[in-house]
């Protein structure tokens, strides 16, 4: 029985992603570009699932069904590109590759049209969350090619974030890079915030003089009101977190979106 859908890339973004593909029930074909990754992978997080190794693009092309689905976990840029020139070649028309990094969105307008000219479905999504959105349900934002959008609809809503009432964080933003730009959106959205959170943690440590312990029942109380946010329940856990008998003394907020690199 051939793959659902492939995956190229086993970061900690990509392999998490593929084990929730495994759990909701997808085979899933797991690609490396350094080969070795791929059998410690097998051997490691994905032993005893049902996920397919590949050890060359051929090989991961050839365990797929059609119309095949190959997921680009991979660094934004040159290398998205590297990856679907070599790519190309090896599919058929109606294929479809999609780029699950932080792309520039004008680079997704442009994969877009470049491969609709060759018969190859595109799609660029954002996906947020981390490594653990990724492994339990992250937000996921595709744009591209909207014919391509019926095959992968299925595989994107199941292993994506549920709203309390059940409905997938993922649905189709738009055409071209679509997906993209409203991932930088987000992005930005996200580090304004941070920022916000930041500077009142500033204040109140060297301008009121609060103690760890008052800011972290601060941002706890803050999290039971219209802040609730992921943003602020971490950070009310860092600041109530002790190390070796010492409080912390400094603030760290994750810039979890990196990790899709």
């Amino acid at each position: 029985m051939k793959g659902d859908i492939g995956v190229i890339g086993l970061a900690v973004m990509g392999q998490n992603l593929i084990l929730n593909m495994n759990d909701n029930g997808f085979k899933v074909v797991a690609y490396n570009r350094t080969t070795s990754k791929v059998d410690d992978f097998l051997n490691g997080a994905a032993k005893n699932t049902n996920i397919i190794g590949a050890y060359s693009l051929q090989d991961l092309v050839n365990k797929l069904e059609k119309p095949r689905k190959i997921m680009m976990m991979v660094r934004a840029g040159s290398v998205v590109d590297d990856f679907i020139e070599q790519l190309v070649p090896l599919l058929d028309q109606g294929d479809i590759i999609i780029d699950g990094g932080n792309a520039n969105y004008p680079d997704s307008t442009r994969r877009t049209h470049e491969l609709a000219a060759k018969g190859i479905r595109f799609i660029g999504a954002g996906v947020s969350g981390g490594e653990e959105g990724a492994r339990h349900g992250p937000s996921i934002m595709p744009g591209g090619d909207e014919a391509a959008w019926p095959a992968v609809k299925p595989i994107f809503q199941a292993i994506s974030a549920k709203t309390p009432q059940g409905e997938p964080c993922c649905d189709w933003v738009g055409r071209d890079g679509a997906g993209h730009f409203v991932k930088m959106v987000h992005n930005g959205i996200e580090y304004g915030d941070m920022q916000l959170i930041c500077e009142a943690y500033q204040f109140m440590k060297d301008g009121l003089g609060l103690s760890y312990d008052e800011m972290h029942q601060i941002f706890n109380e803050w999290n039971k009101t219209e802040l609730d946010s992921y943003l602020v329940e971490i950070t009310a856990a860092i600041l109530g977190y002790r190390d070796e008998g010492k409080r912390i003394k400094w603030l760290i907020l994750p810039l979890h979106e990196s990790e899709t690199d």
